[in-house]
């Protein structure tokens, strides 16, 4: 299979010196070029209607940066805020193992 990433030109939004991608419902955060691991939030349904339509499930993964299908840990939680928090810590983890 081929791979099927693209590179896109130009300027991203970055938090804590690593880009913060997201297309439609996915949520990339991490460098996959130079990290070997990336955090990736998955929005599964919403609550709300227009302009108040808020996350309710969030699917968590760090996965490997050079196989996308392979999941290192997986979870989910039910608030875009409390799933950032909880793959933050385990994306932070999972670059510390690598570095050792």
């Amino acid at each position: 299979m081929a791979d099927e990433r693209k590179k896109v030109e130009g300027e991203y939004l970055t938090y804590l010196g690593k880009p913060l991608v997201r297309e439609n419902d996915t949520i990339i955060y991490g460098d996959l070029n130079n990290d070997p691991c990336v955090l990736c939030l998955d929005i599964m349904s919403y609550t709300g209607e227009g302009e108040d339509k808020v996350p309710n499930k969030v699917m968590i993964q760090v996965v490997d940066a050079k196989d996308p299908n392979k999941v290192i840990k997986q979870g989910d939680k039910d608030s875009l805020h409390d799933a950032f928090t909880l793959g933050m810590t385990w994306l932070d983890l999972e670059l510390r193992k690598a570095q050792a």
